[in-house]
This record gives structure tokens, sequence and C-alpha cells, in this order.
């Protein structure tokens, strides 16, 4: 049995989690947990026990010393609460219990259950796990970011892609199936990250993922520097593309192969969304703070089609799985 005493009733908990590893191209998706946690000052309130799911031989535990003192962290999977607006401010009030931590080695449905535990102690409304892939897209044009899940309903509801995939799947996956099999809510956010510069860090495909996650649940996520980092990680990806004439013949060729295939998303309508979109960051808004109603988005709006991710066989690669999973 799961005990949280320490842990206050959350207002429309959402779960957002996030793992190391397979599932992780350019650690782009555990990045924008952390992300989180650091603006939103997030506060640890549980670790699962590493004996149970890691192989300390796979990932090693760290030593360190504390004013003199020598202390080991041990690789494992943390669960923290954020807190988001106030019941009298501008912002409405919403909580998050976010999750971080590495891929496990073994006993993945029984981690599973736990998390989910978890979740249902804290009365988690709906679960999203983000990750990150591997695929043919140019560091030059916006990251793809696609939201997938296996609930049909849902699917319909918030005008999300159904998942198709076929093949090996990592802890992303399974998490997103024991969702649905515990009839909990579940999507998940792929980012595309170039295979070509698949090492991390990641910083634009970390803030796709953070502007996917604000659309989806309709709150603002303070970006910090983020910005400025996906800005100087790009520069840098053009000044190594440019030293190698074939790099940057094979970057000009997915770039004229995304724009074409993209060339009916550049609608008028698309493109005054993004602007207002843009107009209320900049205020320091969130995404529809003047609605009330559910945390989720409003599945009659009308949002620019998201692409599908480049197709493939799916396979574990360095840094992440080809295909969008589960």
């Amino acid at each position: 049995m799961i005990e949280l005493d320490g842990v206050p009733e959350l207002v429309d908990p959402v779960m957002v989690a996030a793992f190391e590893g397979w599932n992780d191209a350019g650690d782009a998706a555990s990045a924008a947990v952390a992300h989180l946690e650091r603006e939103w000052k997030g506060e640890v309130f549980a670790a699962l026990d590493a004996e149970d799911y890691y192989d300390f031989q796979v990932n090693r535990p760290h030593i360190w010393l504390d004013g003199g003192v020598r202390r080991i962290t041990w690789p494992t999977t943390r669960l923290s609460v954020v807190r988001i607006g106030s019941d009298d401010g501008p912002v409405r009030r919403r909580d998050l219990v976010l999750v971080r931590g590495i891929e496990p080695s073994m006993r993945w449905r029984s981690f599973c259950n736990e998390i989910l535990g978890f979740a249902h102690e804290l009365g988690v409304e709906m679960v999203v796990v983000l990750g990150a892939l591997l695929g043919d897209t140019p560091h030059t044009r916006p990251v793809p970011v696609t939201s997938v899940t296996s609930d049909e309903d849902l699917a319909r509801t918030l005008d999300l892609e159904e998942s198709r995939y076929e093949g090996p799947t990592g802890i992303v996956g399974i998490l997103q199936e024991a969702c649905g099999h515990a009839g909990v809510p579940a999507v998940t956010l792929w980012a595309a990250v170039p295979h070509y510069v698949a090492q991390p860090p990641n910083p634009k495909a970390s803030l796709a993922l953070l502007h996917a996650l604000e659309d989806l649940l309709n709150l603002g996520i303070p970006l910090g520097d983020l910005p400025e980092d996906a800005r100087a990680w790009q520069i840098g990806v053009d000044q190594l593309a440019a030293e190698d004439s074939e790099v940057a013949e094979y970057v000009k060729s997915l770039e004229e192969a995304r724009d074409t295939a993209e060339l009916p998303e550049a609608s008028g309508e698309a493109i005054a969304k993004e602007f207002e979109r843009y107009l209320r960051r900049r205020d320091g808004q969130p995404p529809g703070s003047g609605e009330q109603g559910s945390y989720l988005r409003d599945p009659g709006s009308h949002r620019p089609r998201r692409p599908r991710p480049p197709e493939g066989e799916g396979g574990p690669q360095d840094g992440g799985g080809k295909e969008p999973e589960e």
C-alpha cells in the first residue's frame, strides 16, 4: 500500500513523465521534465527502490563528496509535485505530478504498476508521457511533435493520433498500455530529433515538447533560457553542417522534402494561431487563461495538424527509437 501522508491534496492533477534511455533521443524528453521541476521548484516526495528495477552494471551509481562526507546517488525514478497558479490569482490553480528517471532494466510490469499506484492515490486524471525519437527531419525547421494515444475515445475527443505502431517498444509504450488497462487516460508526445545530430542535449526538441504540453493541458510554462539555448544549439549545428559539404547537401534535401510535405499546413489560420500564442506568452498569460472549464483543450478548437514522424523500421538506436511507439 502506498502511503502519501506528506503530500497535500492536489487540484486537477496531471502526471507528466519522461525516462532517460531508448525513448529519449538527445535527452530531449527528460530535459523537458527537468525544466518543469526547475522552473516550478518541484518537491520530490517519493523515489522507487533502485534495487527493484535497475542493473547497476548498466546504470552505475555515482559517488560524490558532501562537505568531505562520501555519499552515493543510486539510479532511480523520482516523483515530485509542482503547484501552479492560485485560487485567487490570474492563473487557474492546477497541480502536476512529475515523474523523471531512467528506463528500468527489469520488472517493467511491476514498475508501471507502482507508478500507477501513485497516480491512483494522488487522484491523477491523465498521464502524459514525453518521448523523443530519431527521424529524417532537418534541424533548421520546427521540431515535429506527434501526440498519440492507444485510447480510441481519447483520440477522437482530443483530435490525437491513434497509435498503430507494431514493433520493439520501450518503457514509454509499456506505461501507456498499462494506463489503458488501468482505465487512466494517457497521451504520449513524441518529438523527432535529427538522426545526424542525435547527441544530447537538444534544447530545441525539449522546447517543442513543452510547447506541445502547453497546448494539450492549456497552461503556460515559464521557458526561462530554453528559447535562447535552442537558438544557440541551431547556430552551432548550422556551423558544423557548413563545414561538411555532404552534410550540408543532405540537410538541404531534408528541408526541401519537409517544406513540400507541409505546404498545405502554411495556412492563414495556422499562422494566426501561432501569432496569438506568441502574444499570450509575451504577456505572461497561459493559453486560454480567460476561459473556464477543463484543463483539456476544447476538442472543437481548430489546430494545425501535427506532422507524422517519418516511416521506417523501429529498433533501438543510440539515443532513441526510430518510430513513435504507443
